[in-house]
């Protein structure tokens, strides 16, 4: 009997990991295919490059396999459509050519959906009800305010009459009770 010993897992050495993502955007631009700095990141993160993510002083940082690349841009050039001259339409695919792409093992492309986007976007809409919701309350706050302003008039308004009312009182209650309005109630007595 022989002893099953474990191998260790194939891994392409470091040294295969040269490109930085300014090389790559540099590959990309040569093939006619030009992509920005995150489209090369969402490459590495996705798997369609052989890459290394390294840890910098200033945040991570990919280095990649320039084989990955040329495999990649051959991929990309092999699915993305020829484009024909002005005047020819382009003609329909044959069921041969779609019995020929099922059999071959499909790379994702570009087109998946990128999930960074689709939390800026729920991010945003967030944003956005919290901002209509705050609007609404500025609202409601304006209207109560508005209210209590006219509450507030209307009760001075009356404090005013109130006190119109006591002075005319005062003035038809001084000579029923005999007293003359000069005159102190003390020095009355004395005299």
């Amino acid at each position: 009997m022989t002893d099953d010993v474990s191998r260790q897992v194939a891994t392409s050495p470091d040294s295969d990991f040269t490109l930085s993502i300014d090389e790559a955007l540099e590959q990309y631009a040569r093939a006619g295919l030009p992509r920005t700095p995150r489209s090369i990141q969402r490459y590495c993160a996705k798997g369609h490059l052989d890459c290394r993510r390294m840890e910098t002083a200033f945040g991570d940082k990919y280095m990649i396999s320039p084989a990955s690349i040329a495999k990649h841009i051959a991929y990309i050039d092999e699915v993305r459509p020829v484009a024909t001259g002005r005047d020819e339409p382009r003609h329909a695919a044959t069921t041969v050519a779609s019995e020929e792409s099922h059999s071959e093992q499909r790379q994702d492309g570009p087109t998946t959906p990128d999930l960074s986007r689709q939390v800026a976007t729920e991010y945003a809409q967030q944003l956005e009800k919290r901002l209509e919701e705050k609007d609404g309350f500025i609202a409601f706050l304006r209207t109560e305010v508005s209210v209590k302003n006219d509450q507030i008039k209307d009760l001075t308004e009356r404090a005013r009459e109130t006190n119109h009312l006591i002075a005319g009182l005062q003035t038809m209650l001084t000579p029923l009770l005999g007293r003359s309005n000069d005159t102190p109630p003390d020095s009355a007595q004395r005299g």
